[in-house]
């Protein structure tokens, strides 16, 4: 349901539009101490300002938004002294003119909302010494009571010998080998695969270990090299599904399907050899 309109008097009225360019709540403010409505509010003000097209008149590019009230006197020490430091500058700026409510934060969007420049880049410029230079860190208990001491290790270090789980329930190892890619002092390696080489020797070439039994288990015997190209027989396309069937249905998977790799690997040599 609509709302009805507030009712004004001509007195109330007249005084509205003459200080129709005050800021809103002052605008209420002032009307309050002036007729006492306390039914009246900011938003009714600003509705009917609206409604009557009142226009406030003020300059977009000096006002932007609600600021302090500042005089003249003051705004011009502010935009003499810009270049200050902020806080130094509010600071001198408080003691100069007792002005209270003025802090840093607020001076400092004063100075950007009439683009007053400081002349600071925020760069280090060349030839600049950094504030460091000579101290030695750290230069309070405080921080120093949460640095690393000399040999000390983070709780999240993992040294030779720990081991963890993928999700793929293959199990990890890490050694006390050079990272032959980033050159760390330890290698993190698949565990069945570290004491297969331990065993054999390096996997061969085109060929990969495949798990025999549980995948827990990085027993050597529990891994067997296949040819890469036996893995889509066993759990590819045709959906054998060697890792999920029963242990004794495995053996005979695994016969079939490297029986089907060796004859389709025969008619692919064969066709290679078969002038066209």
């Amino acid at each position: 349901m609509r709302r009805s309109r507030i009712a004004y008097s001509a007195a109330e009225m007249k005084w509205l539009e003459t200080n129709r360019m005050m800021v809103i709540s002052d605008y209420h403010r002032a009307f309050q101490a002036e007729f006492g409505r306390p039914d009246v509010l900011q938003v009714h003000l600003h509705g009917l300002r609206k409604r009557l097209g009142w226009k406030v008149g003020r300059d977009p590019g000096r006002y932007k938004g609600r600021r302090l009230k500042y005089t003249d006197a003051e705004i011009a020490w502010l935009r003499d002294n810009s270049t200050m430091e902020i806080n130094a500058w509010c600071a001198a700026f408080r003691e100069a003119f007792g002005h209270e409510d003025a802090t840093p934060a607020k001076l400092h969007s004063l100075r950007k909302r009439e683009g007053w420049k400081t002349g600071r880049t925020g760069q280090f410029d060349k030839g600049a010494v950094p504030w460091s230079k000579g101290k030695k860190l750290p230069s309070s208990p405080n921080s120093a009571a949460t640095q690393f001491k000399k040999g000390q290790l983070p709780q999240n270090y993992r040294g030779p010998g720990h081991e963890s789980i993928d999700d793929d329930g293959y199990v990890w190892i890490v050694t006390d080998q050079p990272n032959p890619w980033t050159g760390a002092s330890t290698w993190r390696v698949h565990k069945h695969r570290w004491l297969w080489e331990q065993a054999n020797g390096p996997v061969p070439e085109g060929m990969v270990l495949k798990c025999l039994g549980d995948k827990a288990n990085t027993d050597p015997s529990n891994w067997e090299p296949v040819p890469i190209g036996l893995l889509p027989r066993l759990n590819g396309k045709s959906n054998r599904g060697y890792d999920r069937a029963p242990a004794e249905l495995k053996p005979t998977i695994m016969a079939v399907a490297k029986l089907e790799h060796a004859v389709a690997a025969r008619r692919k040599s064969k066709s290679e050899r078969t002038p066209t």
